[in-house]
């Protein structure tokens, strides 16, 4: 059984009704955050989370 263009479509189409566009969008957008969060912290490019301030107390 395989999956053909049409079949990916109509699961699409059913997801949409299902789901609706604004719930997709923002579920979009909240993986996207997450990926590119994980991708920064695995470069390394992240500050570090250290206050210098509380050293000295």
């Amino acid at each position: 059984m395989s999956f053909s263009i049409p079949h990916l479509l109509m699961f699409l189409a059913v997801v949409v009704l299902l789901f609706g566009t604004k719930k997709l969008r923002s579920l979009g957008e909240d993986v996207g955050s997450a990926i590119k969060g994980f991708k920064k912290e695995l470069s390394g490019d992240v500050e570090s989370k250290h206050d210098p301030k509380l050293d000295n107390k």
